[in-house]
This record gives structure tokens, sequence and C-alpha cells, in this order.
């Protein structure tokens, strides 16, 4: 994969470096560096709540790893954990979090505000007609008191499966909800409530099915006048990396319907792969499943191949990776980046030598002219100049053209 598939993401810009009196600083040693892309680099940080609420220091070491690579955090909202008990929701917790990623530099992400899964038992015992002014109170809740801090939501979460999902000896209270109302009416509930709390969030529609049957949804609920800011893709390879074929005819089918992708749960196993024949990925819990030197290494390699082929193509606007450490790690497979010792396997420095090595500028020293101006190059995002001790911040917002900005130095 070469430089030139990646130059969707690269911009171009000639900085006049001014002084604090507004002139420019001519024939100057200055120092140029990334400090942040503008591609949503993910993962979840469900386990950093209690780190962020003092309860716990002991991923603290865990979290510096995080940081390194990551900018953007998804936060667990399962309604059922979030909110047990009916008027008690957990906000202060999950606040507190939220601003803790924030004031690290990172971006927060919600999940997610209409599931059937994991959804309270105390919404089965109300009417259907209550549920629905219940799901529309708790969207507006979470989306209008987290707006300062929790810019994107997945809005509703695997829809195609929704009407018809049974897990339990009772219905739960969505899945009857889905199947009263309908799919499309059903997504619009949730969009509608959510873009009236918050018009400025990004919300997502969200599943796990790649089938024509998502794309099908997508259609109606396109048709039906729903605006939708992006579509989220699943990809939890426990079976097995997609490879670039199947991930390419994946990302170009959905693609076709204009809207950003954002890959939002990817996971790539360091131990046995699931097998074949198991259709439901929550039926393969074994009570070991390990991490291995040789699953290590394969790890490593698909994750850097699968990292490329995801930012090489122009649609892809984020990727989550669905866990940094094994300990804990969905279904207890080894799908971490971290062994769960806390020591980083192969994969973590395959994807930090990308995400902060190969698409990262580092400090690097720049001459200006007589004009005060250096050209800059490098991937999407923020970027600072420095000299005698003093700042100035830009952003490299645009691929394909050569900007010009300003930079006065504080």
């Amino acid at each position: 994969m070469t430089a030139s598939q990646f130059r969707h993401r690269i911009g171009d810009t000639v900085v006049t470096v001014l002084d604090d009196h507004g002139q420019p600083l001519a024939d100057r040693d200055v120092v140029v560096e990334q400090r942040a892309h503008a591609f949503g680099f993910g993962n979840i940080g469900f386990d950093y709540v209690p780190l962020a609420n003092g309860e716990s220091d002991a991923l603290h070491d865990q979290a510096a790893l995080w940081f390194d690579v990551f900018n953007t955090a998804t936060l667990p909202f399962y309604w059922s954990l979030f909110e047990p008990e009916r008027g008690r929701p957990d906000t202060e917790r999950l606040r507190r979090a939220a601003q803790w990623f924030a004031d690290h530099g990172a971006r927060v992400k919600g999940h997610p505000l209409v599931w059937h899964t994991l959804a309270p038992d105390w919404l089965r015992e109300l009417p259907t007609a209550e549920v629905e002014a219940t799901v529309r109170a708790r969207i507006r809740r979470e989306v209008s008191g987290f707006a300062d801090v929790v810019d994107t939501w997945d809005a509703i979460n695997e829809v195609v499966i929704m009407p018809v999902f049974s897990n339990e000896e009772q219905v739960n209270a969505i899945t009857r909800l889905a199947r009263a109302k309908g799919r499309i009416a059903t997504v619009r509930l949730a969009f509608e409530e959510a873009r009236a709390a918050n018009p400025a969030a990004t919300l997502l529609l969200n599943d796990f099915d790649m089938s024509t049957a998502y794309e099908c949804l997508i259609e109606g609920v396109l048709e039906a006048g729903i605006r939708i800011d992006a579509l989220g893709l699943q990809s939890h390879m426990h079976q097995g990396y997609w490879g670039e074929d199947r991930t390419l005819e994946v990302l170009d089918r959905f693609a076709r319907y204009g809207l950003p992708l954002h890959m939002t749960e990817t996971t790539l196993v360091s131990g046995d792969l699931m097998p074949q024949e198991i259709d439901d990925l929550n039926d393969h819990q074994p009570a070991s499943w390990p991490s291995t030197p040789e699953g290590e290494a394969r790890q490593a390699d698909e994750i850097e191949r699968h990292y490329r082929t995801l930012v090489a193509h122009p649609s892809v606007q984020a990727v989550t990776y669905w866990g940094l450490s094994d300990e804990g790690a969905w279904l207890g497979a080894p799908a971490g980046l971290v062994r769960a010792d806390g020591t980083p396997k192969p994969a973590y420095d395959a994807l930090r030598n990308l995400v902060k090595g190969e698409w990262w500028l580092p400090p690097t020293t720049l001459h200006t002219d007589h004009a005060g101006r250096v050209e800059v190059r490098g991937f999407l995002g923020d970027y600072q100049v420095h000299h005698g001790g003093r700042t100035a911040s830009f952003t490299l917002a645009t691929a394909d053209r050569l900007d010009h900005v300003k930079g006065v130095l504080r």
C-alpha cells in the first residue's frame, strides 16, 4: 500500500510564523510537531471509569498505553447497567469518566442509546406506550445531559434483528416496542429525539449484520427522510481476519450511501480462532482462551493490514478497537492489544507504529524563509510550531489543497 493511497488523509500548508507583535519571524529555525489526528482512532473506555472516578488506581499504567495510541473513547450507556433501578441512573460516574477522557485530549462517544440487549428488567413491566415514552425520555436525558462532553452516539444498535430478537423467557421491552412500531419508525424515534436534544451531535446507525438486510434497512431509513450522520459497521473477527478483499467489498457496499463509515467494534484474536460453524459469537465462550506466541504474531500482521486498508478508504472516518486488554475482554477472547498482565502485545506496537509513527509528524526542525514561512505536510489534524519557548497552534484540515495559515507565537 503506497503513500498515494493515503493522500485523502494528508494536507499541505504554508505557515507564516509571527512574533507576538504580529511581525514575521524570518530566517529562523522553528520546531513543528503534530498534536492530534483528525481521523478517529478509538477504543472503549469501559475499564477506566473507576480510575476516572478515583475509585482505583490499578489501571494507571495501562491508561498511559491507551492515550499513547487512541484519541476517541467509547463509554458504556447500556441501559440495564446504567440505570438498573428506575430513576437512579449512573450519570455522575459516567460524566466524570467522559470529562476525564476529554481532559486528556480524547473525543468521547456514547454507546448505545437504544438497544434490545441489556434493556432494564423494570422496563418490561410497562405497557408498550409507556415503554416508548420512557425510551424517548431516556434519549433526551442522556444526550442533553452529556452534550458538553459526548459529541457522538450510537443512536440505535443492531436494528436489523431488533423486532425479532429474544434470548429471554419473556420478550424484552425494546423488542416489543420495535415489533409494534416497525424498524424504520423505531430508528426515527431514536434519531429525532437525539437530534432534538443535541443538534450538534454525530448520530450513528450501528449494526453487526453486514448482509443485504442492513443495506435494505439503510435504504428504507434514508427514503423515509431520517437524517443519519454516519453508518456504524461492526467487525468482531473472532473467527478470523476478513482479509483485504472482503473488507474492501464491505466498505464499498456501504460507502455508496454517501455517508461516513465508522468501524465501531473491531477485534482480532491472538489465540485459537473461534470455529467457523458458530453462528452467534456469544455461543462460544470456552473456560480458557489463551493468547499464544503464534497468535500474537498473526494478530500483529493482521491489525496492520486491517488499519492500512481502513485508513486508505476515503469513506472511513473512524475505527474503534473493542478493548485494550485481554483482561475482561468480550467473550473472554484474547482480542486485546495488551496481555492480561499489562504487557503490550506485538499488535499494540504495530498499531502504534502506524498511528504515532508512519502517520505522524514528530517534532521536526524547519527553517522559515524571508517572510517567516515554512511548508508543512502531514496527516490531517492539529499541529504546533515552537520557537524560543513560545508556541502557536494550527490545523491541517484539508487534503489535496495548499492552505495558508498564520501562527502567532505566544
